[in-house]
């Protein structure tokens, strides 16, 4: 069976009442538990863990390291200024996701660099939930090519 460690970052637990016209009115809760059901129908285990701290997230990928096969990461804003952060998902060893509800590259230009894009096998922005479900997908798939 697969661990997937799922990551959100800053400020996601207002998700369903911030901005809804951005990112929708599905809570953060809503978003994990239908990740965790698209993962489960893989045999897939999930660990979910949200920060409005860098800190804590670093903290979670260094455990990660010893406990996941893979890793779904919505940073939030640290995704465009977190070097700690991209530093913490390079040394993970193994897939990592990154995905945003949100497309970055058609808001404020801020957004538009990704400081943990390189480090990813893969980016999925823009899709709103389907995004999180995508992820799901993507690292089943990412896991299986990698046992054959």
């Amino acid at each position: 069976m697969s661990r997937i460690l799922l990551l959100s970052g800053p400020n996601l637990n207002l998700l369903g009442t911030r901005e809804p016209e951005i990112y929708g009115t599905m809570t953060l809760e809503e978003h994990v538990e239908s990740f965790r059901a698209v993962a489960a129908s893989f045999g897939a285990e999930v660990d979910h863990v949200q920060s409005n701290f860098e800190g804590v997230l670093v903290e979670a990928l260094h455990a990660a390291r010893e406990t996941s096969d893979a890793l779904v990461i919505n940073a939030g804003a640290l995704t465009h200024y977190s070097w700690s952060l991209r530093d913490a998902l390079d040394i993970f060893a193994g897939v990592k996701i990154e995905v945003h509800i949100s497309n970055p590259a058609a808001r404020e230009p801020f957004r538009h660099v990704s400081a943990i894009a390189a480090v990813v096998d893969g980016s999925i922005a823009g899709f709103g939930h389907l995004g999180y479900l995508l992820a799901a997908y993507a690292v089943r798939d990412l896991l299986s090519a990698r046992s054959e």
